[in-house]
Formats: structure tokens, C-alpha cells, sequence
């Protein structure tokens, strides 16, 4: 006898005996069969028709959160690209020729970047607190151009904007200068605010040399405003374009602090031919703006030349005018300032006795770098008359 193979034999039977599978259940038939594979199919179909609900929910939700950021995203690159800012001035003289309280300027700014290269910029101004018919104040559209880089120094614009001449004329919020008011060479013969409607191209010469060459609306004077070239500021509001002006500026800022410049501008005709007696004219402007230190020290020279009978009649045919004001930061809130001012608007050889000069001298206080409270005292003599006009002025300013 095979002990080996009775072993296994009786190994064999005890596992089945025990296990119970000898007396399992009989097979279900096949129509059992297909009736639990039937259940099983329609389990299958329905488990997945419930996954595609589930999936198509996720996309939509998936979607709508996508669309919502992508609006989200849209409004905050405007935000991002849209600049909103401003100043203002508001003011108390105390002079021979009278007092008065004025909320000279409120002025906002909006600008928008639309691309790395292309840029909006515009500046709309409320004089005098009051606009309308006769009232004090104007409102004024001061700037509105578009500015397209033609490379990462050159620049071309385009619109309304503010000549490039004198100092004030393109810097001028009440932070930045000292005094109440701006000087008075820069009001009478610049003459500052002065904005044109035009193109201009600036850009950079070599290091530290800087240049802008413009072409735009000119002056519209004659001999019922003396040929102050102040009134025949035309505002680009449908203003005369037969005879255009040009305007060129060289600027050196090669030493920290340090900015040195002169413009010309030529203009044909200074009437837009409304004059036979008066024809072309020449700006000349030379200027030194420095900060060194706590020290600041600025210097301006303008003359503008007129020809003509009209204008020599007058002595209107040589306007001119300068100043110095050195000034000192005691602490970065605190400085201090004088100013001499000299200028007349008939300067010419039939001008008589016209000229003016300002003495002024006085303090600044910065309580917050785009916040500063000034006041100042004036002395000034005008030649040929008894009304001089001295006394003292208070200031609030900002800007934003």
C-alpha cells in the first residue's frame, strides 16, 4: 500500500467534510442567472449615469468660477491701469490793494496705461471755486494727450499739454515750490500755466542730456491786450491755427539735484494774422533748479522779441523778466526761502517807466510730504505808479 497517496486521499476528504462545500447548495438555473446579471447591468447604468450628472456639475461649477475670475481679473488690470490723483490750493492775502480769502485751484488728474508702450494722461482744473457767467472762476481742460513710446527713450504725444518752458510750467504743484503764489515772472512773461494743443517728441541726447521738440497752436495777441503774451494764451479751445509755433527745449541733469535748461520757441505771427502791425516773435528762456543737501537754489531768465510797428509803439516788443530765490531745509518738515523778482511787459525802448520788482521771503511746512501750510511776506514796487503792492499771504496745499 502507498502510504504517501492514502495520506493525501484522507487529507482530501477532511477538508472537503469540513469546509461544508460536500453538502453546498446546487448552481441556480440559468434563468436565475440572468436575472441577477440583469440587476447587476441596471446597477451599472444607473451608478454610471450618476457619475456623468456629477462630472458635468464639476465642469459647469468649473467654468462659472473660471469666467468669474476672468471678469475679476479684467476689472482689477483696468484698476491696476487707471490713475486718479490731483491738488489744490487754498489761500488768505493780506495786501495794500486788499484781502481775500481764495480756493484758487482744485484739480484732478486721470490717466489710464493700456499697454507697456501706450499711455492717456489729463488734467481738468476748477479756478476760484465758481464757474459760470459772471462768476470768478473757470473751468479749464488743462492737459489731454496720448503717449506712445517710440522706444525706450523716445516718446511721441499727442493732444493738450503743458509747454516745455520754465520751471513751474510742467512742475507746478503747491509742494513743490515755495510761496503762496507762484512767481511772478513765470505768471507775467512764461507765461505759467500755458498749455497747447499739439505733438511733442522727447527723449534722451546721451546721458544725462535730455531734449523736447514740439509743434502746436500758438499765441493770439494784439495791440487791445498791449501784446501781453499772457492773454494771448488760446487755451486750445478752437483756437487759431494759421500760424503754428515751435517749441524746443535742452535739458542737463547729469548731477543728482541738478537741472539745467533753455528754450527757444519761434511763432510767425503772434496775432494769427488778425495784426498787420505785428509779426513774428522769439521765446528765450534759461533756467538752474538745484537741491543739494538741505540747500535749493533757483534761477530763471525769460525775454520774449516781438517785431512789428505795433508792438514797438508800446515798447511791448521786448518783454522780459528774472529771478533768484536760494532757500534752505532746516528739517524735512521746515525751510525757508527769499525771492527777487524783476520783470515788465513793456521793457521795450517806448515802454516808459513799467518795470516791477517783488521781494518776497517766507516758510514752508511739510506736515506730510504731499501736504504743506506756507506764509510769506512781499514787498513790491512798480515803477511809473503809487499802487504798489505789500503784504503777506497764507497757503494751504497737497496734492495726491
Amino acid at each position: 500500500m502507498n502510504l504517501k497517496h492514502t495520506a493525501s486521499s484522507s487529507l482530501a476528504v477532511a477538508l472537503f467534510t469540513g469546509s461544508g462545500l460536500v453538502n453546498a447548495a446546487p448552481m441556480p438555473s440559468q434563468e436565475e442567472m440572468w436575472e441577477i446579471i440583469q440587476k447587476q447591468q441596471k446597477e451599472i447604468q444607473e451608478l454610471k449615469k450618476g457619475q456623468t450628472e456629477t462630472t458635468e456639475k464639476a465642469d459647469a461649477a468649473i467654468e462659472a468660477v473660471e469666467q468669474g475670475q476672468g471678469q475679476a481679473s479684467s476689472g482689477a488690470s483696468w484698476a491696476n491701469n487707471t490713475q486718479i490723483g490731483g491738488y489744490g490750493e487754498f489761500k488768505y492775502h493780506n495786501h495794500d490793494s486788499g484781502n481775500d480769502f481764495d480756493f484758487h485751484r482744485f484739480v484732478l488728474f486721470f490717466g489710464h496705461q493700456f499697454t507697456d508702450r501706450l499711455r492717456f494722461f489729463s488734467e481738468v482744473e476748477l479756478e476760484h471755486a465758481i464757474a459760470g457767467d459772471d462768476q470768478n472762476g473757470e473751468i479749464e481742460l488743462e492737459q489731454a494727450y496720448v503717449e506712445y513710446d517710440l522706444t525706450a527713450n523716445q516718446h511721441v504725444k499727442g493732444g493738450m499739454f503743458l509747454l516745455p518752458v520754465g520751471i513751474l510750467n510742467q512742475t507746478h504743484e503747491p509742494t513743490t515750490f515755495y510761496g503762496v503764489d507762484r512767481n511772478p515772472v513765470e505768471r507775467n512773461i512764461i507765461p505759467t500755466t500755458w498749455w497747447a494743443g499739439g505733438v511733442e517728441l522727447t527723449g534722451e541726447i546721451a546721458p544725462g542730456w535730455s531734449y523736447a521738440a514740439a509743434v502746436h497752436e500758438g499765441l493770439d495777441t494784439s495791440a487791445s491786450n498791449s501784446y501781453a503774451v499772457r492773454k494771448g494764451r488760446q487755451k486750445t479751445s478752437e483756437a487759431d491755427a494759421n500760424d503754428l509755433a515751435s517749441t524746443v527745449q535742452i535739458k542737463w541733469t547729469g548731477m543728482a539735484g541738478v537741472e539745467l535748461a533753455a528754450t527757444v520757441q519761434y511763432q510767425q505771427d503772434v496775432t494769427q494774422g488778425n495784426d498787420p502791425n505785428a509779426g513774428d516773435a522769439w521765446l528765450y528762456e534759461a533756467h538752474t533748479d538745484i537741491q543739494r543737501g538741505p540747500f535749493g537754489f533757483r534761477a530763471l531768465y525769460a525775454m520774449w522779441d516781438l517785431s512789428g510797428s505795433g508792438p514797438k509803439s508800446i515798447g511791448a516788443d521786448e518783454q522780459t523778466g528774472f529771478y533768484v530765490e536760494p532757500s534752505y531745509r532746516i528739517t524735512p518738515e521746515w525751510g525757508v526761502f527769499a525771492r527777487y523778482n524783476q520783470w515788465d511787459n513793456t521793457a521795450g525802448s517806448n515802454g516808459g517807466d513799467s518795470e516791477k520788482k517783488q521781494y518776497k521771503a517766507g516758510v514752508n511746512f511739510w506736515p506730510h510730504p504731499d501736504v504743506v501750510l506756507k506764509a510769506d511776506v512781499q514787498q513790491q514796487d512798480n515803477e511809473g505808479s503809487s499802487k504798489n503792492d505789500n503784504g503777506y499771504n497764507l497757503g494751504i496745499g497737497y496734492q495726491f
